[in-house]
Formats: C-alpha cells, sequence, structure tokens
C-alpha cells in the first residue's frame, strides 16, 4: 500500500511505502518512526556549539541549569534533543558522560531519545557508554576511509543504536545530485552488507548548503537535495533522512521574515521528497501557507531553480523587508518626536549619529553651562548603556558604537566648553592603560578603554609596548586612579611581576587591573599579586571592568572589595600550589624514556616537491573563504560558533549586526587594497637529535639549525606517553632522511595607520573592528599556505579536498604548532624561524625583545607532515629540564626560567 503527497511544485512528490520497517528510538519512552510521523523535530539548545547559554553553564559545571535547557526543549516539543560538547576549553568526554548520567535521573527530561553530537569519536562513544534507550550517533562518514567507517559503525552497533551518516568521502563533502546519491549508496551497502547494519537505523545526511549566494555553483543546493532525498528513500530501503535546516537560508541572516519563509517552503518540500527529521529552531518557521503569497514565489523560485534571475528577484524583495514587517520610514523615525532627553539616549543606546550634533545643540541651548550637557543629558544616556550592558542586554559591539557617538556629541561641545573656560566634566575615576613591553596587541585594551570611557572614567591610553618605566612616571604625573596592565604573549606576565615589584618597591599604592589572553586570574594570584602590598585583581573581560573599577574606588565598597580580594587570592594560591606540589613528575630522562611511540621501522616521509624558501605573496580575495569567524566574535566578547552564533538567542541579533559591518569592511580592504599579504615558507631536511632537537639541514645536507622542543614531564596514566614534538620526526640513527617546514606570514602593514585614522574621526568601533579583520587575514594566510604546503608546495597530501569548516577543525593530515602556544610554548624558538627563513628582510616582521611579532596581524609556526603528529599541551616541567634546556640553549638558568616560567612546576 502505498500514498501520494500532493506538493504546489512542478517536481514529483515521492511515494511512501508503508510497509518500510520503522525507525524505532527511545528514552524512557519509545519514539517510533512511520509514515505517519510526517517530520521529526530534534531540538538543538543543548549543543555548546549552538548556544552560547547552553556552553558558559555546562563550563562553569551548572548542570542543574542546563539540565532546564533540556527539559525546556522537551515541553517545547523536541522529540529527540541533540547534545554536542565540542569546545576547545572543554573536557569533552567528561561533560558528556556527566550530562547524560544527570538526564537520566531526570523521567521528564530522559523520556525522549538522545541524539550523541560530536566530532570527537571519543566523545561519542563516551556517550554510547552511558546512554538511556535506543539513541543516534551523530554522524559518521567515508571521509576517513572504509575501515574507519566500518570500524566506527560496528562500534554503534554493539551499543545498539542508529547512526546518522554524512554524505561525505575521501573526496570530500557531496555537493551535487550525483554526488550525494553516489556516497549514500555506498555508504548504504558498507553498512547493510559488510557491517549487517539494520537498514532502518540508517538516517542519511545529504547536505543542506545555502542557496541564493550569487554563486552559479550554488543555484541547485536545495533542489539537488530534495531530489537526493528521493532517490535515497526510492532505493535505499528503510533508510532515513536528516539535515540542518537553517544552513539553507545562511545568505540571508539577519533577516527573518526571509528566513523563516524559506525554511517553511524548504521543510514542505523536503518532507514531501521524504525527508523524515531535522534540526531546526522551532521560532524560525513561519506556517507554509501563512507566507506572504509574494515572497513564498520568490524564495520557491530560488528552493526548485525556477528562474536564471531567482537570486536576483529575492535579493532585490529582501531588501524591502527588516525584521518582521516591511519598513515604514515613518514608523523608524518616531523617535524623533521624543524630548531632547529621549533622542539624545536614543542615539547612544542604538549607535546613531546622524543627529547628534542638532539634539546636542539644542540641549547646550537649553543648559545653563555646556559642560551640563555633558554632565546631564550625556551622561544620562550612557547610564541606561551602562545598565543594559551590565545587564545582558546590550553586547559589547553596540557599547563600542555608543562611545562613538558620546566622542562626537563631546568634540562638539568642547570648543564651548573651552570659551567660557569652564571645569571640565567630574569623573568615576582616571584609568591608566597600556600593552605591557615587548607586546604589541592592543584590541582587549582598547576594547575596555572604550567600555570604561562609556562610564564616565577618564582613560589615558599610553598605546603598546610600553616599558615600566613609562607607566610608572606616568602613573605618578597624571595621579591616576588605576592601572591596567594588558598582554598577549607569555613574556607580558613576567613584564607584569616586574611592574608589580617596582611599585612596590616605590611604595606606591594604585590598584591595578590585569588582563590579556595570556593573562589568568591564577596567575594573577600565584605571581602577581603577592609582589605588590597594594590591590592587584585580574578582568577576565571587558563587561567586568566597570564593576572592578568601580569597587576600587567607591569609598563604600573599596576596603571591603579589597580585603576580599586578597583573602581569595589568598586561598587561590595556597591551593593553587598544594596542587601543585601534590602532582607527580618523571625526571626528565624518565621521560624521554616513555616518549610517543612510532614505528619507525615501517615509516617512510613523503618527499616534499620542493626543499628551500619560497615567498609567497596572495590577494585578500583568496583568504576570504578561509577565515574562522569564531574568534572574531569571541573579540567582541560574543561567545558561541560560527554560523550558529548568528542564530543564537541571546547574542544572534548584534552577532549578525556586527557580522554585517565586517562583510561591508572586509570588502572595502579588499577593493581599496588597504592592506597587503605577504608571507615566507621553508621546506627543510630534519632528523630528531638528542631525544628532543630537532636538526635542520638544506638540500645538500649542509646543517643550518636545530629547532629544541620541550617533553611533557607529568606522571601519565598506563601506557600514555611523554610528548615532544621531535618525536614526530625520524631519529636520525635511523639513517632516514625526514622533512620539516615553517613558516612567517602577514596582513597587518598599513592595519595602524587605518585604525589611527579612525580614532582620529572618533570612532573606535571602526577602529577595533580593522584590526579584528586583520588578524583574521592573517590567521586565513596561514591556513590557505597550510593547505598549499600540503597540496602543492610539500605536496603530501595531493589529492586533499576538504571544506573551510574541515580546516577550521584541523581535519588535515599533519600539524601546524607555533612557538608560543601549548605543545611549545618557548618563543625563544622564534629567531630559529626568522634565520632559516630570513624573515625580517623577505617580508619585513620583526621581532620585539619579548619575542611579539609586528605587526600584530601576523603568524609563525612550524609545518609537520607524520600523519601521527598531533596537538598537545606541554602542561607543567620540572627544574631538571628547565636546566636540560638551558644547557641545549646556551643561556643562563635564570633567563630559561625567565621564558618558561608559566610552564614550571612549583
Amino acid at each position: 500500500m502505498s500514498v501520494e503527497i500532493n506538493q504546489s511544485s512542478n517536481q514529483q512528490p515521492t511515494t511512501i511505502n508503508q510497509d518500510r520497517i520503522p525507525l524505532k528510538l527511545s528514552g524512557l519512552e519509545p519514539l517510533v518512526v512511520t509514515p505517519e510521523s510526517n517530520f521529526i523535530n530534534v531540538g538543538e539548545r543543548t549543543n555548546v556549539t549552538g548556544s552560547r547559554k547552553f556552553l558558559r553553564l555546562i563550563k562553569e559545571e551548572k548542570y542543574d541549569e542546563a539540565l532546564d535547557i533540556a527539559r525546556n526543549q522537551v515541553e517545547g516539543g523536541a522529540q529527540i534533543i541533540d547534545i554536542n560538547m565540542d569546545e576547545g576549553m572543554l573536557d569533552g568526554v567528561y561533560a558528556m558522560t556527566k550530562f547524560l548520567n544527570l538526564i537520566a535521573a531526570e523521567p521528564d527530561i530522559a523520556r525522549v531519545p538522545v541524539m550523541v553530537d560530536s566530532s570527537k569519536w571519543e566523545i561519542i562513544e563516551a556517550g554510547l557508554k552511558v546512554i538511556q534507550g535506543k539513541g543516534v550517533v551523530n554522524s559518521i562518514s567515508l571521509k576517513e576511509g572504509e575501515e574507519l567507517f566500518i570500524h566506527h559503525a560496528k562500534t554503534i552497533k554493539r551499543y545498539g543504536a542508529a547512526v546518522i551518516v554524512m554524505a561525505f568521502d575521501e573526496v570530500g563533502q557531496a555537493d551535487t545530485y550525483e554526488r550525494r546519491i553516489e556516497i549514500c549508496k555506498r555508504s548504504y551497502d558498507i553498512l547493510v552488507n559488510k557491517v549487517k547494519f539494520a537498514p532502518q537505523d540508517i538516517i542519511f545526511d545529504p547536505n543542506i548548503f545555502p542557496v541564493a549566494t550569487g554563486m552559479e555553483e550554488h543555484r541547485r543546493n536545495a533542489i539537488d537535495f530534495f531530489l537526493a532525498t528521493k532517490w535515497i528513500r526510492e532505493n535505499l530501503p528503510h533508510a532515513h533522512i536528516s539535515g540542518g535546516v537553517s544552513n539553507v537560508s545562511f545568505s540571508f541572516r539577519g533577516n527573518n521574515t526571509v528566513r523563516e519563509a524559506m525554511h517553511a517552503a524548504f521543510l514542505y518540500h523536503a518532507i514531501q521528497h521524504g525527508m523524515t527529521m531535522g534540526i531546526v529552531n522551532p521560532e524560525m518557521i513561519e506556517v507554509y501557507d501563512q507566507v506572504d503569497k509574494e515572497l513564498m514565489e520568490y524564495v520557491e523560485d530560488v528552493l526548485l531553480d525556477r528562474r536564471d534571475d531567482a537570486t536576483e528577484r529575492l535579493l532585490d524583495y529582501a531588501e524591502s523587508v527588516k525584521g518582521n514587517v516591511k519598513v515604514n520610514e515613518k514608523q523608524a523615525q518616531e523617535w524623533r518626536n521624543g524630548t531632547v532627553q529621549e533622542r539624545l539616549t536614543h542615539s547612544l543606546v542604538k549607535g546613531l549619529d546622524e543627529f547628534i550634533e542638532v539634539d546636542v545643540e539644542e540641549a547646550r541651548l537649553a543648559s545653563v553651562k555646556p559642560i551640563h550637557v555633558i554632565e546631564q543629558h550625556l551622561m544620562n544616556g550612557m547610564n541606561v548603556v551602562g545598565d543594559l550592558f551590565g545587564s545582558g542586554k546590550m553586547f559589547l559591539p553596540q557599547v563600542v558604537k555608543s562611545a562613538r557617538v558620546m566622542k562626537k556629541a563631546v568634540a562638539y561641545l568642547l570648543p564651548y566648553i573651552e570659551e567660557e573656560k569652564d571645569e571640565t566634566s567630574s569623573s568615576a575615576g582616571k584609568v591608566l592603560m597600556a600593552t605591557v613591553k615587548g607586546d604589541v596587541h592592543d584590541i582587549g585594551k582598547n576594547i575596555v578603554s572604550v567600555v570604561l570611557a562609556c562610564n564616565n572614567f577618564e582613560i589615558i591610553d599610553l598605546g603598546v609596548m610600553v616599558p615600566p618605566e613609562k607607566i610608572i612616571e606616568t602613573a605618578q604625573k597624571e595621579n591616576v586612579d588605576i592601572i591596567g596592565l594588558s598582554g598577549l604573549i607569555t613574556p607580558s606576565l613576567d613584564e607584569m611581576v616586574y611592574l608589580a615589584k617596582e611599585l612596590d618597591r616605590l611604595n606606591i599604592n594604585i590598584p591595578v587591573m590585569i588582563g590579556g589572553a595570556t593573562t589568568s586570574r591564577a596567575h594573577t594570584a600565584v605571581k602577581i599579586a603577592p609582589e605588590y602590598k597594594d590591590t592587584v585583581v585580574h578582568v577576565n573581560d571587558a563587561s567586568r571592568a566597570v564593576t572592578v573599577a568601580s569597587n576600587l574606588l567607591q569609598p563604600e565598597t573599596k576596603t571591603s572589595y579589597t580585603s576580599n580580594i586578597r583573602e581569595e587570592y589568598d586561598k587561590l594560591r595556597e591551593g593553587y600550589l598544594n596542587r601543585s606540589r601534590s602532582k607527580s613528575f618523571l625526571k626528565i630522562e624518565d621521560a624521554r624514556a616513555n616518549k610517543f611511540p612510532m614505528n619507525w621501522e615501517t615509516y617512510e616521509a613523503p618527499k616534499p616537491n620542493f626543499i628551500g624558501t619560497k615567498k609567497i605573496e596572495v590577494a585578500l580575495s583568496e583568504l576570504v573563504n578561509y577565515i574562522d569567524w569564531t574568534p572574531f566574535f569571541q573579540s567582541w566578547e560574543l561567545h558561541g560558533k560560527y554560523p550558529a552564533i548568528l542564530e543564537d538567542e541571546v547574542v544572534g541579533e548584534q552577532a549578525t549586526s556586527l557580522f554585517a559591518d565586517a562583510q561591508k569592511m572586509l570588502q572595502q580592504i579588499i577593493d581599496e587594497k588597504w592592506f597587503t599579504a605577504s608571507g615566507i615558507v621553508g621546506i627543510f631536511k630534519a632528523n630528531q637529535v638528542n631525544d628532543d632537537d630537532i636538526l635542520i639541514s638544506d638540500e645538500e645536507g649542509n646543517e643550518l639549525e636545530t629547532f629544541l622542543t620541550l617533553r611533557q614531564q607529568s606522571q601519565k596514566t598506563k601506557g600514555a606517553p611523554n610528548i615532544a614534538l621531535a618525536d614526530f620526526i625520524l631519529p636520525r640513527e635511523t639513517q632516514k632522511q625526514d622533512y620539516m617546514g615553517c613558516f612567517c606570514v602577514t596582513t597587518g602593514f598599513g592595519v595602524d595607520e587605518k585604525a589611527k585614522s579612525f580614532e582620529e574621526q572618533l570612532d573606535d568601533y571602526n577602529s577595533i573592528l580593522v584590526k579584528a579583520l586583520a588578524d583574521r587575514f592573517a590567521e586565513a594566510f596561514a591556513e590557505y599556505l597550510h593547505e598549499r604546503v600540503r597540496k602543492e608546495i610539500w605536496g603530501y597530501a595531493a589529492q586533499e579536498e576538504l571544506s573551510n569548516t574541515e580546516l577550521i577543525k584541523e581535519a588535515y593530515s599533519g600539524i601546524r604548532p607555533a612557538p608560543g602556544y601549548p605543545a611549545c610554548p618557548d618563543h625563544l624558538e622564534k629567531p630559529t624561524i626568522w634565520k632559516l627563513l630570513n624573515v625580517e628582510e623577505e617580508i619585513g616582521v620583526t621581532l620585539t625583545e619579548s619575542m611579539a611579532m609586528w605587526p600584530a596581524a601576523s603568524v609563525s609556526g612550524y609545518y609537520f607532515a607524520n600523519p601521527e603528529s598531533r596537538y598537545f599541551g606541554l602542561g607543567k616541567i620540572k627544574k631538571d629540564q628547565v636546566e636540560d634546556y638551558a644547557k641545549r640553549r646556551g643561556i643562563s638558568v635564570e633567563k630559561a626560567e625567565k621564558w618558561l616560567a608559566p610552564n614550571i612546576s612549583e
């Protein structure tokens, strides 16, 4: 028996076989997926990559609150809940295991099946070990070959779960109808015939890609998915179809009206063609029949590829649609009818500067003194901004835009204030901000400066690479209330310790705020605070800066706050030192005896196509597709994984607005050639010597330089090795030749000048934005160059075909570690790279005395091709390795301790 499902499109509906074996899943209650089930909705909010709130709760181990998110999904109609713990700073195995165990004790959640979602097999297997009932694994694919695919499938079968299979093989992702059915047919045959996997437990994800991108090759992305779905349901008996629906509308992020219509239409046609289930946000779906008919015509023209001009027509129509209603100019300007205070507040909150001078002038004429406009009207507006930011209703990019409006308003008033020789506005306090000596990074510092300025603090910004003498001299001369220190690289930590000692020696009593990517609460408590009799406090993000500064300065809070900070840091320091002392470490010779096991007898290093150095220049436009946008949002303190962050329930709207601004500037950078991309790469002969060193030679075998690596020294569980990077290079005694590469790239020349020009226009927002984009271009250049090395310059992975998502996940063979990062925290390795590649002369990138790269938008590192090579964290090391390292490098133990301080166990 069969039933035809009618549809309004010109595509033929699929015929659903009522005799097909149903997919049976279960939590505490069964979920039987039959043709009558129509569509199974998978809840997506218990996913750390898609929900900032869920990520925060898991990181803070607030599992009870995280359970509420799962509960809300089930109560909201989710028939399966997708659980993902893939985040760099999480122990994914621990988090998945704990959360699933907690769900098991909550019958109102545990009643639905669980989808264990991860790109890491160890996390999937951890979930399978504790999952209740019969769940779903998301996902496996053929991208790493049949052998691993079969192994994973057999394991999933043994645990009794269903599986989502991605349309992905060794060549890459399926992006056409033909490739979709080819990969799904091959996967199905392997699973059913070789693994003996129940066919009804196979769920294919044939890849939902964006449409209306403007690229010809994307025209059929939706219709090919529909047709592939229909083919799978008719030709692969009993198999099901799933997918991430929101991907299809990615080109229209920020325009919810169009996106909701696209989701409704896509689901309608996908279900008609046989789609069984999918991950979709119910709030982003409109009822198909209730979508505006004109809009639906444009949407279906695109989805079904009915017209050559379908994309252009939908884009034109989308321009007339904003949010939930068509733009009404009269409504948009209604705020102009408010009082002058209401108008100024609106401009500050919304970051609008179109009318700011007009409104400030009106306020000035109505005030006794021009200074009162700042002290009353503008500060009243900024107080609203501060309250909204503090309560989480405004986000950092909005605050920076507010600051831009505030600066323009103050600049307009200054001539009138000076004319009257008036008193300057009373401030909340004077804060000196500086990036410490040797460090060139200032995005975080600048953001904190803007946030403090928005809350009436007077800021003295000394910039980057500021010597301690200048910081101390300026602090005393300007009689500042707080010193703010920022640093991104490891040596900056030592500079902060030195500055604290100097402040204490000179008997200066000014509280110090510590911030920056390399800093931490633990380091502040253990290393910096004991050196200074006044208060030192770590500020982990800009949103806390105002609260900390206010508590340090307000008479009613200062005494109790500083006392509590000292007590808290004393306890933290004591606990940290006790934990450090209780850890077990191996002697360095024993750690070397437990090095990473490699079968060197069978290993043959891939010979490079090229040995030597090569200068690389590339158009910025070529780098756009290599950009990882997630760190861009993190630099603005918007946390979530791109592109899911654009739909995040908390920060999605602001992330979308920021992204739009970034795209506009990115195009300007490319079109107007604001800066250039230059790089240098070298591939050399290499062999491991003396256990932990790598000897570098030229093509003729002449010895050039030696890279020193550091080895993990902590006591490991049985069978776990103590790794050093040298372990991935063939030892010289094997008499086999190995190879290694290194590189430096930059997109930073011209960035400071462009940022300065924005600052001169009182535009901190675009000044920060251009620096953040320069950083993204530099990282994209590193990704681009690594791909060229793998596929062309070295050529050890010539057939590789990876998407940008896979590149970001480092799904390629080999690694690209960098000095200063967890596997090789030794910044003193950078000069060796500079010598080998002649970096300064070739591309102009220099090293500061603290080994920071200038310009800041630069990346350097190594290339390892060994397929067994992997990233790891060095962790803590003991003094015997520090002494050995000093001897190998030919420096004093004291100097070695300075550079390796964060990694030395107490």
